[in-house]
């Protein structure tokens, strides 16, 4: 995981925070599996999304190479209300330990340190991306959860997306995207591990 120390990982010279989505999608388009719910965050089948985390398949160094460049960069998260409630009890904050984050809702609330030392803020979207940028002090900015990241790509607050295609068809589910319209820039080649992984920038409008 990320480590805490601006110092320590650079971030300290990075000028600005970048806003990335940054989800695993089964190539039927579902970012969870159907019957989302406290005992199944994921949804039924949803966890396999993830599945290629572990970094366990012939390719696993590709799929390690991924999530370690991914985790060393990210310095605030902006959280779905709905995902905050699904996820604090099992990640016991986010699972970046120390990680700022801002969960965006309209229910405001005292601030909430988490288990693993990060601290929850609850504002709205466009306060949450604002105060996540200045406390990233120029790590990423990931968005997590599936409503907010939307309102976000149609705010046209996302300026990168990363998707990791994983080889299995859910049938059903949360879908990723759902009618939004953006032209995608190619950042890199795709890699291919037990996931594949694409790394994208969001053209200006």
């Amino acid at each position: 995981m990320a480590s805490d120390s601006r110092a320590e990982d650079g971030r300290e010279g990075r000028a600005m925070s970048t806003v990335v989505v940054d989800m695993s999608m089964s190539l039927d388009g579902f970012a969870a599996g159907a019957n989302v719910r406290a005992e199944e965050p994921m949804g039924d089948g949803g966890e396999a999304l993830h599945a290629w985390m572990a970094g366990t398949g012939p390719d696993a160094q590709i799929d390690s190479d991924v999530c370690r460049s991914a985790d060393e960069n990210v310095g605030a998260a902006v959280i779905g209300r709905r995902t905050f409630e699904l996820g604090v009890g099992p990640w016991g904050g986010t699972p970046w330990p120390g990680l700022p984050s801002f969960v965006v809702t309209h229910r405001p609330r005292p601030d909430l340190l988490a288990d693993n030392g990060g601290t929850f803020a609850f504002d709205s979207l466009d306060a949450a991306l604002t105060r996540a940028k200045q406390a990233a002090a120029g790590g990423d900015v990931w968005i997590l959860g599936v409503d907010v990241a939307r309102q976000a790509l149609a705010a046209g607050m996302v300026e990168e997306i990363r998707l990791h295609l994983v080889p299995i068809l859910l049938g059903g589910g949360t879908r990723l995207f759902d009618g939004e319209h953006v032209r995608l820039i190619p950042v890199r080649k795709p890699v291919t591990g037990a996931a594949t992984h694409l790394h994208l920038r969001v053209a200006p409008a």
